[in-house]
């Protein structure tokens, strides 16, 4: 058997972690533990396994997708038919969200050793990283759309996981409405393509909705409003991804889920969750490039043993290039820079240690959507990898200082943990350096230079790239801010009567928690070397493009600019960062340097743009006040409507009653009892005696006879 043919066991394992986890009792504490991370094992191994065999056969059949589709119930005439491939797209995905995963659950056995609720736990965890998984390999967007709904499910699970705290329940709640909104729109975009293509396969022997026959019928089938049916697909499509990925204006969501553990964390603003909506515009890319063009050359039409479908991803890398951007490709462009630089300016004033790589994740996951709308998918994923390492990293970076720190969260009553926590320290300075993009050593320069360079020659606008330029001054800076916070200076615990609990000196976590981080660490500075201007085997195995090693790429003018300004601006953020905050007062209630210097702009950064407040006012008051209006229809109206009807209806029963009591059944009862009667009193002269009937005889002959004398004489 082939690897593509039981590819399914990958998400199988840990789904069936979730399900034995299940029936365990609470006490089965390492049963729960042992299965979760064993089947992340196993995961993980698979991933490996599949990813040798897709760079093995990408270099063969360059474009090529394996595929295996299979009917899976039939409707009438019409079968429904799911699949799962294998591409380099899915075998990066694979390898990164089960690896990144399974340094998450071992770090979860530290973090959560002391929790009543552990066995629930692992299961929760073990269910998403099925869906999650089940998603990566789909070759079908009901299949798709089925595991992103379950990771829906799991991420409410896992950040109200604590639901006995009212903020979390109500961070779970926020977090799956807001979600379905964008849930809503895919799930349309699902319908229109079955309507138009007659399929939601992505791959099928040049029949499935990514390839190039059925896209060239959707781009010919054009709505009332002069939009082709693949841009209008494309964009509620995209409005999925805009949910689960954070985007602006759905981004509200994503901050608040940091009620849940610090793993839950790690496992949604990293490898899993939100790049689910990244990675949902990288599958469905030739859908979003599509552009009325004629293309340079046809697909590649390769046969293999397996079932293989051309894959036009390498042919639209080409289309911004050319000058031919998609509508739906500039909406991504643009939402994505709007967000990276909205939410950057966020986290410059907030106070939370979680929220800050919260709403720094959020300006991330804006910068993967710049560098897909701008660039293509190669340039967008390799941005998406790398954060995923150096984000799950300062996630449970975080965590370990909220867990020697005996739960404090608040940056701003920490200080000087480098000397109590040297690993946490060092290993968080490096994914601060990765995050903020320091030249040259740490992966994030290296995606994000990506990113610059792809937005730098965009055909539409240059004002991405110099939006994008100032979300990453940002993103230096208010990581210098929270370093400065948290690690440097004195320390400034909490004391008994300022509202907090006091706390124990500040100490190092335990091995089990250190050991995942050092990994991560090394990743965030082991991976810039796959993507570097010199040798970008990321991009090309991605793209399925050939790869070459040319030095003077690097060395070329274009690249030393953007790699100039680049390192400019992260500079001159960690400068300025330093400047405000290397001497942070120790008393924690003193201002922030920022608020000092511009408490107007403070205060907007710190209430979030008033967004949150914005909504409140808009579309939940609106809501609220919709309940309102059909609460009171439905009492006043409706019900009233109901009880007036009701006693109508009792009225009119009663005037039947009347009328058939006092009119018809009365007169038909005098009716009948006069013909009663009647029949009585004749039954009389019927009483069979001969005698009787003689006489009455005998009378009518007298009176017969009277009458006819009296004639005579008359």
């Amino acid at each position: 058997m082939s690897v593509i043919d039981n590819l399914w066991w990958i998400p199988v394992l840990p789904l069936v972690a979730a399900g034995v986890t299940a029936v365990l009792p609470r006490s089965s504490r390492r049963w729960s533990a042992g299965l979760a991370i064993g089947s992340m094992v196993g995961a993980l191994l698979g991933s490996l396994l599949a990813f040798g065999v897709a760079a093995d056969f990408a270099q063969a059949h360059p474009g090529v997708v394996q595929v295996r589709n299979f009917s899976w119930f039939q409707v009438g005439e019409t079968w429904v038919r799911l699949g799962w491939l294998l591409d380099p797209l899915t075998a990066v995905m694979l390898v990164m969200v089960s690896f990144v995963g399974l340094l998450i659950f071992i770090y979860s056995v530290g973090y959560m050793a002391h929790d009543a609720n552990f066995t629930r736990f692992f299961c929760f965890l073990s269910l998403f990283a099925a869906a999650m998984l089940g998603l990566l390999i789909a070759n079908s967007l009901l299949l798709l759309f089925i595991c992103w709904e379950l990771v829906g499910l799991t991420s409410y699970l896992l950040i109200g996981f604590w639901f006995q705290k009212p903020s979390a329940a109500a961070a779970a709640k926020k977090a799956f409405i807001t979600t379905r909104v964008g849930d809503i729109a895919f799930l349309l975009g699902i319908v229109w393509l079955y309507s138009e293509a007659g399929t939601v396969l992505f791959y099928d022997r040049g029949a499935g909705c990514l390839e190039t026959g059925v896209l060239a019928d959707l781009l010919s089938s054009v709505n009332g409003f002069g939009i082709s049916a693949a841009t209008s697909i494309a964009l509620l499509v995209f409005l999925g991804a805009v949910g689960k990925s954070g985007q602006f204006p759905l981004h509200v969501w994503l901050p608040d889920a940091m009620e849940g553990p610090t793993p839950v964390s790690a496992l949604i603003h990293a490898a899993t969750m939100v790049a689910a909506g990244v990675f949902l515009v990288a599958r469905t890319y030739p859908l979003m490039a599509a552009v009325p063009t004629v293309p340079d050359h046809a697909p590649p039409a390769i046969t293999t043993t397996a079932e293989t479908h051309a894959s036009i991803v390498s042919e639209t890398h080409g289309e911004a290039a050319r000058g031919a951007v998609s509508t739906a490709l500039k909406v991504v462009t643009w939402t994505g820079v709007l967000t990276a630089l909205m939410a950057a300016g966020i986290a410059v004033a907030q106070t939370d240690i979680k929220r800050i790589l919260a709403y720094s994740t959020v300006s991330q996951l804006g910068f993967m959507m710049l560098g897909l709308g701008t660039g293509g998918v190669g340039v967008g994923m390799f941005h998406l990898i790398t954060h995923a390492f150096f984000k799950a990293l300062l996630f449970m970076g975080a965590g370990s200082v909220i867990h020697g720190c005996h739960e404090v969260q608040d940056i701003r009553y920490m200080g000087g943990l480098r000397r109590s926590m040297p690993v946490t320290f060092a290993t968080y300075a490096v994914g601060m350096m990765a995050l903020a993009g320091v030249p040259v050593f740490f992966s994030g320069f290296w995606s994000k230079d990506a990113i610059f360079h792809a937005a730098h020659g965009w055909g539409p606008s240059a004002m991405p790239f110099y939006l994008g330029l100032a979300a990453a001054l940002l993103t230096a800076f208010y990581m210098t801010r929270q370093v400065c916070y948290v690690f440097f200076g004195e320390g400034r615990n909490p004391v008994p009567g300022d509202g907090h609990h006091a706390v124990q000196a500040p100490h190092e976590s335990p091995g089990v928690m250190t050991v995942p981080l050092s990994i991560l660490a090394a990743c965030a500075v082991l991976l810039g070397v796959l993507g570097t201007p010199a040798w970008p085997w990321f991009q090309s195995f991605v793209g399925g493009t050939s790869l070459t090693l040319d030095w003077a790429e690097l060395r070329s003018t274009e690249s030393l600019r953007i790699m100039g300004w680049s390192a400019l601006v992260v500079i001159l953020g960690i400068g300025v960062g330093w400047r405000l905050y290397a001497r942070i007062s120790s008393d924690p209630k003193a201002p922030d340097a920022l608020c000092r210097v511009r408490p107007d702009i403070y205060s907007l950064l710190e209430n979030k743009f008033y967004v949150d407040e914005i909504y409140a006012a808009t579309v939940v008051r609106g809501h609220a006040g919709w309940a309102r209006l059909c609460a009171w229809a439905e009492t006043w109206l409706w019900a009233g409507a109901v009880q007036a009807a009701a006693y109508a209806t009792v009225g009119l029963s009663w005037c039947n009653r009347v009328f058939d009591e006092y009119l018809v059944n009365f007169s038909f009862d005098r009716l009948c009892g006069g013909l009663g009667n009647g029949g009585g009193w004749a039954s009389r002269w019927q009483n069979g005696r001969v005698q009787f009937y003689l006489r009455f005889i005998g009378v009518g002959v007298v009176l017969l006879a009277l009458m006819m004398i009296w004639g005579c004489r008359a």
